[in-house]
């Protein structure tokens, strides 16, 4: 998984989801319902860190893989939802030439 480009973006993928769904879903509640704004803190930086990583990886997987600019943009707009790239990663494993199903 980590030897071709749709791999490493599909491990950063699943990180970034990770932590979008830990910063809605955890880190902001516990901000605004508990006063601890110390989780959207830690949990918002590595997110931002990812979402870098994420728009880099999908680059380069997109460029390895020869995806359409339609298919970037459905990959993009995953990372905008909760949910979302980890919803994607089947349909970006089989856009992988790398795998044999």
């Amino acid at each position: 998984m980590v030897r071709t480009a749709v791999g490493r973006f599909r491990i950063i993928a699943f990180l970034e989801g990770l932590s979008f769904v830990l910063l809605v879903f955890v880190a902001m509640p516990l901000k605004y319902g508990m006063g601890l704004p110390q989780a959207v803190r830690l949990v918002g930086m590595a997110h931002g860190v990812l979402f870098v990583a994420f728009i880099v990886t999908l680059a380069g997987a997109a460029l390895a893989a020869s995806w359409t600019l339609r298919q970037v943009a459905v990959a993009f707009a995953a990372s905008l939802l909760p949910f979302g790239t980890l919803l994607m990663d089947r349909t970006w494993r089989s856009m992988d030439p790398a795998v044999k199903e």
